[in-house]
């Protein structure tokens, strides 16, 4: 990823992060990384475990921030998810898959969370 995409991406991970815990989320890791895949937060909400995909957009260029998570993205937060639980002992545990969705509209990011995305 180049550079200033990275800072992008950090930058949105952040605000869904701080967006999160004002919900009352409890943060549990970032950028958490399984064989080939990664998961942008897994977090808690209760005592479900939360896998959510961050997606960020200065622009609709290239659709709605939420329409880059599809099947395949899907699939591989699903297989980052078994092996997030099996590493920490959470097998059986209640999970859910969200995205926050960030758009930009004159500089001022509008944040949407998506609970059950997938």
């Amino acid at each position: 990823m180049k550079p200033n995409r990275r800072k992008q991406g950090n930058e949105g991970e952040d605000l869904a992060c701080t967006f999160l815990e004002r919900a009352g989320y409890q943060i549990l890791t970032r950028n958490y990384r399984f064989e080939r895949g990664e998961v942008d937060v897994v977090a808690k909400d209760g005592e479900e475990i939360v896998f959510a995909e961050v997606k960020a957009r200065h622009s609709n260029a290239f659709g709605q921030p939420e329409d880059a998570v599809d099947e395949t993205k899907q699939a591989q937060i699903a297989d980052v998810a078994e092996g997030y639980l099996s590493e920490h002992d959470l097998e059986g545990a209640t999970v859910r898959f969200d995205v926050v969705a960030i758009s930009y509209k004159d500089g001022i990011p509008q944040i949407e969370h998506i609970k059950d995305a997938f």
